[in-house]
């Protein structure tokens, strides 16, 4: 073992050692307290042993604390802060413990008790504030948790620059708290570009053009109940079409000065790009009511196959071999990479193929997968003709079929799906006159016009063209 290693094993051990000091003095302090008012004068002998252990675990503490900062990327105002207030606490302990010990004045030795206390308590709350962010404490007070989009709507999303506009903002917004300036959870920075592509402890976290090789993305993806799963499940989360929208960052490179309309395009991210535009939002994901008989783990070979042809492939809940496929970065929305599907009928419960181009056979074979539970194939080349292949998707909840040449007449073969909760028609086929009648069809669906209205921004352009 190294020297080097010996310091850092030392250091590491102050976020236990710390709790001594805390502990010890501040009840010696209320021993004392107790004592000197005559309440209980059979504490008083027990007054400077704390003291002393007390003093000696302080003096321990700072020494491992010296340590630990040497090597942890922490706030540098925040932590000299906290790094001189944990001497001082130890100074101050070491004059309590000399003016108790040799019996000076009783005022001065209550006035140094009384500031022992304080240090002790802001010397406390910075470390607290180092470990888990500055708002760990009123975070506890927030008992709602954002689930909307962190951008604001993005005008003229084409010109936009994808790191400076789009990820830079989504991090600040949702990643910052546990890996910014202030505070770096497994010594990981994300608020500068050089500091992304340097990786934390564990390594870099973006793998070239590989999101599911990416820790980064992998993280991001896991099921909110995962104990890896980031950000934490207590906090404000990544809407899909901000997921997505890095998903598609990393597989071209994760570039930092390039505009969204020079990077390659999908079918896939056009309608992840124009919810950025609009700053509307499929939601946050729920649980649909998965199955409750467990499952086999899907094929590890057609996962894989899937997945290398830029299909996102994750399970929906922690321990569970069910799963969801997202086509926003495929690279091919063919008869043959649909036909993998098929392999996964028994596990794959949610689909998203927005703005795949598919044909009738791609939708047979989605009307295969009898498990889903919910479905999106907004901007597709869904029409009445092929969407009765989806008759027979039984377990259905939600479906998303927005902006595709559906009719009202189309819609009807969807009556048959007696679990159906969710339905998104805006931007099709079907007229206003046809809503009551819609109404009356589907009783117990929540039907989704997209009748929605938006503010004008300021970087908003209006066209007025003369009659």
């Amino acid at each position: 073992m190294t020297i080097l290693s010996i310091t850092e094993f030392v250091g590491h051990l102050h976020p236990m050692l710390v709790h001594f000091p805390i502990g010890i003095l501040l009840m010696a302090s209320i021993f004392r307290l107790v004592a000197t008012i005559g309440k209980s004068p059979s504490l008083q002998p027990a007054v400077p042993v704390m003291i002393f252990w007390g003093m000696l675990a302080a003096i321990v503490s700072c020494i491992s604390g010296l340590l630990l900062s040497q090597g942890a990327d922490y706030d540098q105002a925040l932590i000299t802060r906290h790094r001189w207030l944990g001497i001082g606490t130890a100074v101050i302990s070491i004059a309590l413990y000399i003016t108790y010990k040799r019996r000076l004045n009783p005022k001065l030795t209550a006035w140094i008790s009384a500031l022992l206390v304080v240090l002790v308590a802001t010397t406390g709350h910075l470390g607290g504030s180092l470990t888990h962010g500055e708002d760990y404490l009123s975070a506890s007070f927030g008992n709602v948790v954002d689930t909307g989009p962190a951008l604001p709507p993005i005008p003229q999303v084409q010109e936009a620059h994808v790191y400076n506009d789009i990820v830079q903002p989504l991090l600040e917004a949702r990643c910052y708290n546990c890996h910014g300036t202030n505070k770096q959870k497994g010594k990981l920075r994300l608020d500068q570009p050089g500091l992304i592509l340097k990786g934390g402890e564990d390594g870099k976290i973006i793998s070239d053009s590989n999101p599911d090789e990416s820790e980064m993305i992998k993280r991001l993806m896991l099921p909110i109940d995962a104990k890896k799963h980031m950000p934490p499940k207590e906090r404000a989360q990544l809407t899909p079409e901000e997921l997505a929208f890095l998903h598609w960052w990393v597989t071209n490179g994760a570039p930092f000065d390039s505009k969204v309309n020079q990077l390659a395009m999908t079918s896939g991210i056009q309608p992840v790009l124009a919810a950025l535009q609009s700053g509307t939002t499929a939601g946050p994901v729920i649980n649909d009511d998965l199955p409750a008989v467990p499952v086999e783990p899907a094929p590890s070979e057609i996962v894989n196959r899937l997945k290398k042809a830029g299909v996102m492939i994750v399970p929906v809940a922690q321990n569970s071999n069910y799963l969801s496929a997202n086509f926003v970065t495929a690279s091919s929305t063919t008869d043959s990479i649909i036909s993998l599907l098929e392999s996964l009928k028994g596990q794959l419960v949610w689909l998203k193929l927005d703005g795949a181009r598919l044909s009738d056979s791609a939708f047979r074979l989605i009307g295969r997968d009898t498990l889903l539970r919910r479905l999106q194939l907004s901007n597709t080349t869904l029409t009445d003709q092929s969407i009765i292949h989806l008759r027979s998707l039984k377990n259905l909840r939600s479906l998303n079929i927005v902006n595709t040449r559906v009719t009202y007449s189309g819609i009807q073969v969807l009556r048959e799906l007696k679990h159906l909760r969710h339905l998104y028609l805006y931007q099709t086929e079907i007229s206003n006159a046809d809503w009551p009648a819609l109404l009356r069809a589907f009783p117990d669906v929540a039907l989704d016009s997209g009748n929605y209205s938006l503010p004008m921004l300021p970087g908003d352009t209006t066209v007025i063209r003369l009659p």
